[in-house]
């Protein structure tokens, strides 16, 4: 099966979702249903690593994916050459290398605490004003304007494509292609929109924690906290209104879950009929 290097960030954005669903939620849940942290101080350090690495590998993998589609669409003479299967091996390392390193610090200067008002050991922005302003910015903002710039130029292709201002041997944009770029689109208005708000409280704490942590209503914090790590749960939402290739495998999922036999017979049978139908070797050459 051939990955595509779109596909490949695509994969490891999900990865990134899931790292939350493995381990710091059911931990998480299980604080709120003892009403305090019971697994442990390892256990908190360890649900807070996995967290950071999931927020950050989120906002990382989004700008590759951006930047991967800005290549595909404004550049596609020398989107073969920039995403080679080499390349996006290295891209991907790099990305997930820069997002262990973002989080190793936090176990250097304690920021990774228990937070008994969202039931979390998470990230604690009153601790170093300096590395919170440096999170945010680094973190959010920074990726933030690389990828509405890249998503930016996008349209502006997409606007010229649809109405011929660019000459008839110019690129032109697939239907598929715009359908991807806009399901992509979408997971990054919603990641901005999702995260924005515990973004710029960290970042209005950090400049002045004295007067500003102290009136920042718990509601505000609460809500802002819980809807930001409610972000991992949207993607596979948004692939699935979007995406008629998500859709059918959702509706094979709950077919396998509700009719399992049904399930493995529909299977059994798709094999036997792809070993009958499956095509000669030049063909699969061509």
């Amino acid at each position: 099966m051939y990955l595509s290097a779109g596909n490949a960030f695509v994969v490891s954005l999900a990865i990134a979702d899931l790292l939350v669903a493995v381990y710091p939620y059911p931990l998480v849940l299980s604080a709120i249903f003892h009403d305090g942290w019971i697994a442990g101080s390892i256990h908190c350090q360890i649900s807070g690593f996995l967290m950071g690495l999931s927020v950050i590998g989120s906002i990382f993998n989004i700008t590759g994916i951006a930047i991967n589609r800005y290549c595909y669409i404004c550049h596609s003479l020398h989107y073969d050459r920039l995403f080679s299967l080499k390349n996006t091996c290295c891209y991907l390392g790099l990305t997930w290398a820069l997002t262990v390193i973002s989080i190793v610090p936090n176990f250097f200067i304690g920021l990774l605490q228990y937070d008994p008002r969202v039931f979390s050991c998470t990230f604690a922005q009153t601790v170093s004003s300096y590395y919170t302003i440096s999170v945010v910015v680094v973190h959010f903002l920074i990726p933030l304007l690389v990828v509405s710039y890249c998503y930016m130029r996008i349209w502006v292709l997409v606007i010229q494509v649809k109405h011929r201002v660019k000459p008839e041997n110019k690129l032109k944009v697939k239907p598929s292609d715009l359908r991807n770029f806009l399901t992509m689109f979408m997971v990054f208005v919603l990641f901005a929109v999702c995260w924005a708000p515990l973004n710029l409280i960290g970042l209005a704490v950090a400049i002045n924690p004295a007067r500003v942590a102290p009136n920042i209503p718990e509601w505000l914090f609460i809500t802002s906290y819980f809807m930001a790590y409610f972000n991992s749960c949207l993607n596979a939402v948004i692939y699935g209104l979007l995406n008629r290739n998500f859709r059918r495998e959702y509706m094979r999922i709950v077919s396998s879950v509700w009719m399992p036999r049904l399930f493995v017979t529909e299977t059994s049978r798709g094999a036997t009929d792809g070993v009958r139908s499956r095509p000669s070797p030049v063909i699969n050459n061509e």
